[in-house]
């Protein structure tokens, strides 16, 4: 090490190698015409060396030692990719300082040579930063409180502002003016820089008003029609927000679409624990009618009805007693009807169900009736929200709704079709 700081000190490392050349025999003219090509040559193998320390050696050793640790912090300062690109600062950092020295009595050949190394430094430099901050990306992405931020598209945003602040760095050194000379004129032109990165502009303005307020993540489920997008959010850069939809195609939007227009946003019902059922069915109105006694008994053997039949003719029958209600003419006093026996069957029935939300809306009721029937909706909330089951759930209520029909007398209004012709042919 002595040896070293002897050979390298008051900057004489060309005069040390002409010495030394002469001393093993060489002349004094040819030692002045190779000293400095050696000189140049030992510090390319020393640069050499160092980086062959660096990646061999040295991030050879760290890669084991962080297999293994359990923390997340090494993993991401010692990535690979992250040591890589702080190793190559190593060499160009050597040969900066060691300019001056090998070139001792050519000051200009070491301005500008110092200019170029500075230029790679810095390039370097925002090369290393842009791959430790990648890193951290993919350290908290996958973790589960961050999974569903745009992290991708802060990521981006801050690289976007390293490219600017390297170009406008390396630019000032090339050029041997101070960075405020160029953001001046950058100021200057400020409108052009805008027109150039509006759509980027746009984006992270837009990706900030998002996260902040909580519009969209990574797995929500949107849908926007004017883009075509229907499905689930798989990445959200500074740029675009890319859909993946049911049928597997990828849709594309701007993040500023997202803010200045309107999507439908279901994350709230996946949420919730509950999503909406709404289906109604039309009823031939003609097929409505008061129950008679013996309905009204065949309604009490149904195990859903039996309470209700009983409760509501009881309330009827004193009713009818109070206000001595002739019964020889239906329309006197108060009657129970077909309908609303089934309505109160559907009631019942979903509140029964163990695929129904008990905490959420549940009813069935009348809409206003139209030259195809009156239509009875079915207005509840599934228990499960995944869309699969949710539509085997919802088809069969439907399926049993329909088959019980013709059992409280009732008929599904229908437009006629070729067989209910051929039928009146016959």
């Amino acid at each position: 090490m002595m040896i070293i700081e002897d050979f390298f000190k008051n900057d004489q490392i060309v005069d040390n190698i002409n010495e030394i050349l002469v001393s093993l025999g060489l002349s004094h003219s040819l030692a002045d015409g190779i000293d400095q090509y050696l000189a140049v040559a030992i510090l390319i193998g020393l640069a050499f060396l160092a980086d062959l320390i660096c990646r061999g050696i040295l991030l050879h050793f760290v890669s084991k030692l962080v297999k293994h640790t359990k923390a997340t912090w090494d993993d991401i300062i010692f990535d690979r990719k992250v040591m890589i690109n702080l190793s190559r600062m190593v060499a160009p950092i050597l040969i900066y300082l060691l300019l001056p020295v090998v070139f001792p009595r050519e000051p200009e050949a070491v301005t500008l040579l110092n200019r170029f190394c500075l230029v790679y430094i810095i390039a370097v430099f925002f090369r290393f930063v842009s791959v430790f901050l990648t890193a951290v990306y993919h350290v908290y992405s996958e973790k589960d409180q961050f999974r569903d931020r745009p992290l991708k598209g802060l990521l981006q945003t801050v690289q976007v502002i390293l490219v600017l602040i390297g170009g406008i760095a390396i630019v000032s050194i090339l050029i041997n003016k101070s960075p405020t000379v160029l953001l001046t004129g950058l100021g200057a032109s400020a409108a052009i820089i805008i027109l150039v990165f509006k759509d980027s502009i746009m984006g992270f303005v837009s990706g900030i008003q998002l996260s902040a307020n909580n519009m969209l993540r990574v797995g929500d489920w949107i849908v926007m029609s004017k883009y075509g997008a229907d499905g689930t959010v798989i990445e959200v850069t500074l740029n675009t927000v890319k859909v993946r939809n049911w049928d597997n195609t990828i849709t594309t939007i701007p993040p500023y679409a997202l803010v200045s227009d309107s999507f439908q946003n279901w994350r709230g019902m996946q949420e919730s624990g509950g999503r909406r059922i709404k289906r109604s069915i039309n009823i031939d109105m003609n097929s409505v009618k008061f129950c008679t006694p013996e309905m009204l008994d065949q309604y009490r053997k149904i195990h859903l009805l039996k309470e209700y039949v009983e409760e509501t003719e009881k309330m009827v029958s004193e009713y009818n007693k109070l206000w001595n209600v002739d019964n020889s003419i239906l329309v006197n006093g108060r009657r129970q009807s077909n309908l609303g026996i089934f309505r109160a069957y559907l009631n019942n029935y979903l509140k029964n169900l163990p695929e129904v939300n008990k905490e959420m809306t549940c009813m069935v009721r009348h809409l206003q009736p139209t030259e195809q029937g009156i239509p009875i909706e079915l207005y509840f909330f599934s228990s499960v929200t995944d869309w699969v089951a949710y539509e085997n759930i919802q088809a069969d209520i439907l399926d049993h709704v329909l088959a019980i029909i013709p059992t409280f007398g009732l008929r599904v209004f229908q437009n006629p079709t070729g067989s209910d012709f051929r039928e009146l042919r016959g």
